[in-house]
């Protein structure tokens, strides 16, 4: 089967979107599809080997796509300008302070790009599709996320195909426009999804939500969990329960921001470290660290410092592959308290696929997640005092943490892997074309889930 994946590549900060539609290429061109993965606006960056191909053109370059909304006589600049633009290098170098963009901002642009062919894009649009109808002819293309609607019309007209959107966490960035530009662009995504041939949800938790919220048919919604490349989390070793006393390391791991509830977990630890009972507990923060982050991240070290804790605490920002799972190892239980909504939580997958538990807020996809798995605990209300008195509960047992930890990490081994997802999302492409495509051993079924 042929297919292409457009996926908004997210410049200097590590993506978990980009993760996911990568993992998702490499995993279905083992199984022998021809997959073309083309990023939009600007470079991937990843922790593992890109499926994009080499010398591959990156479309709606970010310069571009942002002279173009606000000049209107620069969309009609020559060929070269636009390319010059385009120049990878210069790109990643834009990349570095794109990735910090405030949402509330984009709201104009955003519908522009809603629009498609009817918006300030549409040289961008016509180029991409060109392009596209140049390579061989494509049975399904892929759309990395929701805000990538406005596309589907040309698409579908130019190349005859079918187009299905996956949900990847429209919500939390179509939430914080300002108005009017809000509820517009709820209304046009809802619009131009109409004309999708099928949906991918990572959690039945934000295919129910998004569903509703867009309108989308029960029959055209699928859910097909996410699922990570397994390189190196296979060599991660069972660990005995840490006596009692003993050091243990509780974990944060994501975008080191607010968004992602960061400060809640140092909160909950400064309260147990002062309540004298666990002056052996550990603190690592880890994950993405942008331009944007370094003044929240600034404050947090500082926090800490002024709570005599400084010394107890490990900061590992945009750590390598390697280094990510050895974090994700050497914790005893992690936690990512997002105060957005979420459609997965890919952080939580690894760490499981790491033997590592986790311990999440009672919010979103979640409950889903950790009772799917059996690899964690949930608390509620998302709070540091709610987070503290149930980490002090899970980790007074150390047994019962390690049991988890196993538990969840043989979930990820059945049914988390890319293998599975992108199994899964061959089921939906073939639901979604009409007339069926036939005489293949491919599963027709989205990927099983515990109830």
């Amino acid at each position: 089967m042929r297919l292409v994946i457009l996926t908004p590549g997210a410049g200097g900060m590590h993506c978990g979107n980009c993760f996911r539609d990568n993992a998702l290429a490499q995993a279905l061109i083992r199984r022998g599809h021809d997959v073309l993965l083309v990023p939009l606006y600007l470079p991937m960056t990843l922790d593992e080997t890109s499926a994009v191909r080499k010398n591959a053109p990156t479309f709606f370059g970010g310069i571009n796509v942002y002279l173009s909304h606000k000049m209107s006589w620069y969309r009609r600049a020559p060929k070269w300008v636009r390319r010059l633009l385009d120049h990878p290098r210069l790109l990643a170098a834009v990349s570095k302070r794109a990735a910090n963009t405030d949402p509330s901002l984009l709201g104009a642009l955003n519908i522009s790009m809603l629009k498609g062919e009817d918006g300030n894009q549409v040289r961008e649009l016509s180029e991409l599709v060109a392009w596209l109808k140049e390579q061989p002819k494509p049975d399904a293309v892929l759309l990395s996320n929701a805000l990538l609607v406005g596309f589907i019309r040309q698409l579908k007209r130019e190349l005859r195909t079918c187009v299905i959107v996956c949900l990847q966490g429209e919500e939390a960035f179509l939430d914080a426009m300002a108005e009017p530009w809000r509820t517009q662009s709820w209304e046009t995504v809802a619009e131009r999804g109409g004309e999708a041939d099928g949906w991918i949800s990572a959690s039945r938790f934000f295919a129910n939500r998004m569903g509703e919220r867009l309108g989308i048919p029960s029959a055209k919604l699928h859910v097909v969990p996410n699922g990570i490349q397994m390189d190196g989390y296979r060599d991660v070793v069972a660990r005995p329960p840490s006596p009692v006393g003993s050091p243990m390391t509780l974990g944060f791991f994501s975008r080191m921001c607010p968004e992602k509830g960061m400060d809640i977990v140092i909160d909950a630890f400064i309260a147990l470290r002062r309540t004298g009972r666990w002056n052996h507990l550990r603190l690592a923060l880890g994950g993405g660290c942008g331009a944007g982050e370094s003044v929240y991240v600034e404050e947090q070290r500082q926090r800490l410092t002024k709570a005599g804790l400084a010394a107890e605490v490990r900061f590992q920002p945009n750590v390598n592959r390697e280094e990510k799972i050895a974090f994700f190892s050497n914790c005893d239980i992690t936690c990512v308290p997002a105060r957005q909504s979420e459609a997965f939580g890919l952080c939580l997958i690894e760490s499981l696929a790491a033997r590592t538990p986790v311990i999440q807020p009672e919010l979103v996809t979640y409950p889903e997640l950790v009772h799917a798995t059996g690899g964690g605990v949930l608390y509620s209300p998302n709070t540091p005092n709610a987070l503290a008195a149930r980490l002090e509960t899970v980790l007074s047992d150390p047994v019962g943490l390690r049991a988890m930890g196993e538990s969840g990490r043989k979930a990820v081994m059945e049914r988390y892997r890319d293998e599975d997802m992108a199994a899964g999302v061959i089921g939906v492409v073939r639901k979604s074309i009409t007339p069926p495509l036939g005489g293949s051993s491919e599963p027709e079924a989205t990927l099983k889930q515990k109830p």
